[in-house]
């Protein structure tokens, strides 16, 4: 069984300036700039065969190369617990329509319709027993956080390996956007 997302990667210099926006907060263990990405479809456990399928699938895809800027932080909870706290993304048409054009791929190779609603961001913290009022000021400090567009002419299968430190990813896969 192999652990597979799809996403894009950051370029140089942006998981940095993200990782300059850690702060102490009880709970959260900071994702390393080597793991920021911006997630398309989390696809989850799949075993050898539906990841060639998969891959097949993301080959096709065709969708135009565009370019998408940072803006803001957040959070997720659940049951009042923060689970998250992350960069967002600003909408984009673009970015709209390459995650359709996953999602569709990825149902193609016989994966489940995701049931989450798209919200683009970068994961910066993972949080553990965190109160929104533990991390009130870490999002008035860093509510005004901007990055300039950068151009996205291609997305990624990265496969997750689980450890104690967290996470490893590794890209399995480049598909580019804009082929003629």
């Amino acid at each position: 069984m192999i652990r597979l997302f799809v996403g894009i990667g950051l370029p140089d210099g942006l998981g940095e300036r993200l990782a300059g926006l850690r702060g102490q907060i009880p709970g959260a263990r900071w994702e390393p700039p080597e793991n920021h990405h911006i997630t398309l479809r989390f696809i989850g456990e799949v075993n050898e065969d539906t990841a060639i399928d998969i891959d097949s699938a993301l080959a096709r895809v065709d969708a135009p190369a565009f370019e998408i800027a940072m803006q803001g932080v957040g959070h997720f909870e659940s049951r009042g617990q923060v689970r998250s706290l992350w960069a967002g993304v600003a909408r984009d048409p673009a970015l709209d329509h390459l995650h359709a054009r996953v999602e569709t791929a990825c149902q193609r190779a016989g994966l489940a319709a995701e049931g989450r609603k798209f919200h683009p961001h970068v994961t910066l913290a993972r949080c553990r027993d965190t109160r929104a009022a533990r991390i009130a000021g870490f999002l008035i400090d860093h509510g005004g956080f901007r990055a300039a567009a950068f151009p996205v002419g291609s997305f990624a299968l990265y496969s997750s390996t689980l450890g104690h430190g967290g996470a490893v990813y590794n890209r399995e896969a480049d598909y580019p956007l804009g082929r003629p």
